[in-house]
């Protein structure tokens, strides 16, 4: 993995590694609004500029990766991307979160996905890109399955939503030959 990444420019969005300044009262906002973290462990975490400055420090000097993911044209910041890189296996994890709610459905987190898929497979050794969700996060499972992934496993009632066991679906793509 190169050491520093430049912005990684999608049809709808930017991808730039994310900063101290990013952490912002609107960033810090989506980690606490239900909705956005519905299905997400975040939610059970309490988020302060504190505890994000310390999770991006966590990246400092790994091959991982963290971006803010900002809207073209405007330049707005709607969300943010990992990838948890593993070089010796030559896999990596994603995950993503749109914190702006204004933007769901309108392709917003595909882009980004399939921005940071291409550029992960044509700029490093990767073999596999992973990624998991719960079962009722359908928009997920759809960014996935548009962006060509497919269902590997699944973790039955693997966590509780809304006081409801459900699976966690876990989903990967190999580097296209």
């Amino acid at each position: 993995m190169p050491a520093a990444l430049d912005t990684l420019c999608g049809h709808q969005v930017e991808l730039r590694p994310f900063t101290k300044a990013d952490i912002t009262p609107a960033y810090l906002s989506w980690l606490s609004d239900p909705e956005v973290v519905r299905f997400s462990n975040q939610r059970f975490r309490t988020h302060t500029a504190e505890s994000c400055a310390a999770y991006l420090a966590s990246f400092h000097g790994t091959p991982n990766l963290f971006f803010s993911i900002l809207r073209q044209g405007d330049g707005r910041p709607v969300g943010t991307m990992t990838a948890y890189v593993s070089a010796p296996h030559g896999t990596a994890d994603l995950g993503i979160l749109i914190g702006d709610r204004g933007c769901w459905g309108q392709g917003i987190g595909l882009d980004a996905w399939q921005t940071l898929m291409t550029h992960l497979f044509q700029h490093s050794r990767l073999r596999k890109i992973t990624a998991g969700t719960l079962r009722p996060n359908i928009g997920m499972v759809r960014i996935m399955e548009r962006a060509g992934m497919r269902l590997e496993g699944v973790r039955e009632r693997q966590e509780i939503v809304d006081g409801v066991p459900v699976d966690a679906l876990l989903y990967a793509r190999f580097r296209p030959v």
